[in-house]
């Protein structure tokens, strides 16, 4: 239950920010498409949802931290439909680094994709029906510098013993 009154908006006074309003710049270019390219990104979230036809579907919402167009937003979609398309979401799971037994499992495990680097590509390509659509593929996870680090001590600590 929310705390706000349910006070349509239309009835709220909006002139205390018009000074404000005018005053925000908008950059054009924000609205462009990224190119087409391999870019590196943080998981900024990760929802299960379902699609307009309610196949359920893991929705990812991508920060781009380089090389380019750092802050900008990509979007990948494993939509669930078909067995070729849960056998490409076990590969997307696989590259971020997360293994389950079972696809059940995937509910309780969302926030470990949170805030891990990848290397994503994004691709367009022209539809038959003339239209552009936009693809976003995960290519494998970056470590961060803290877990390479770490990694390079287990890997000193197992060759101490020889």
């Amino acid at each position: 239950m929310s705390d706000y009154p349910k006070t349509p908006v239309t009835d709220v006074d909006l002139a205390e920010y018009d000074d404000e309003y005018v005053q925000n710049e908008v950059n054009e270019e924000q609205f462009e498409s990224i190119p087409d390219g391999k870019y590196q990104a943080q998981v900024e979230a990760v929802e299960l949802t379902r699609t307009m036809k309610g196949d359920p579907m893991l929705k990812w919402t991508l920060k781009v931290v380089g090389p380019n167009h750092a802050g900008r937003k990509l979007w990948r979609n494993n939509v669930m439909a078909s067995p070729e398309n849960r056998s490409w979401l076990k590969k997307d799971l696989y590259a971020c680094g997360l293994r389950l037994e079972r696809l059940s499992e995937l509910p309780a495990n969302l926030d470990r994709l949170l805030d891990i680097r990848l290397e994503v590509t994004k691709k367009t390509r022209r539809g038959d029906d003339g239209k552009e659509y936009e693809s976003v593929f995960i290519n494998k996870r970056l470590k961060t510098a803290e877990e390479a680090l770490a990694e390079s001590d287990n890997t000193n600590d197992a060759l101490s013993r020889f």
